[in-house]
């Protein structure tokens, strides 16, 4: 993947971003799956007034893919936060993000890069490598 196609899924998880319901913290979150074949599925978080029934954006997106039927073949991620707009460090998906991430990519047998965003930084990190000896689909062989 070239930068240009970098810049275009941050873009995409910006934008998604701008769709968050996050009334109770603020913390606007977008994300944005590429697939192989260059199809692009984003999703943003959405709380609720019950804490813990709120949905991470990367949760959203994976399940906006799984129900269009997308089983494999994920190639990147793009994580935005509310600190996109002015300070703070890149935002890395949370832990329960990084494991539905790591279901939809072992579908495909794929370590996709993920694309963590903050104001002055991407980092790009496998997402094998935030979420090592994950537990998956083979592991229930």
């Amino acid at each position: 993947m070239d930068n240009s196609d970098d810049q275009d899924l941050i873009a995409a998880a910006r934008d998604a971003a701008e769709h968050s319901y996050s009334p109770y913290s603020g913390f606007a979150v977008g994300a944005a799956l590429r697939f192989a074949d260059g199809s692009v599925v984003t999703g943003t978080n959405i709380e609720n007034a019950s804490y813990g029934m709120a949905l991470c954006a990367e949760t959203v997106a994976v399940a906006k893919a799984m129900a269009d039927g997308v089983r494999g073949g994920l190639v990147s991620v793009a994580v935005t936060g509310p600190g996109n707009k002015g300070g703070g460090d890149p935002i890395t998906p949370c832990g329960r993000c990084r494991q539905v991430l790591h279901e939809l990519a072992a579908l495909g047998r794929t370590d996709p890069d993920v694309l963590c965003v903050g104001p002055e930084e991407v980092r790009r990190v496998k997402l094998s490598a935030l979420l090592p000896a994950a537990f998956g689909p083979s592991s229930l062989l």
